[in-house]
């Protein structure tokens, strides 16, 4: 078997495991950790694919992807810190 999709696999393997963490995660901070590492494997995905099938298009959506990943991340953080400096 082909090593790149072997590393499909176990990156689509490790993701599911840490979406696991954000539904769980007993706090903010595990369920925001849980979820940077979500986007982080999403994108790895993204790169091994486009690797695969040999196209480009894969490449200029992980970047995209990366971009809306970290603004979102940016954002939920600035809300969390809004609302507990509100208690």
């Amino acid at each position: 078997m082909d090593p790149v999709k072997i590393l499909i696999y176990i990156f689509s393997a490790t993701t599911a495991l840490s979406m696991v963490r954000v539904v769980l995660g007993p706090t903010v901070a595990d369920r925001m950790v849980g979820l940077t590492v979500v986007a982080s494997q999403v994108l790895g995905l993204l790169v091994l694919i486009a690797v695969d099938r040999k196209l480009t298009f894969y490449l200029d959506v992980a970047l995209v992807y990366d971009i809306f990943g970290f603004i979102g991340i940016l954002a939920i953080t600035r809300y969390v810190g809004n609302r507990e400096a509100h208690r």
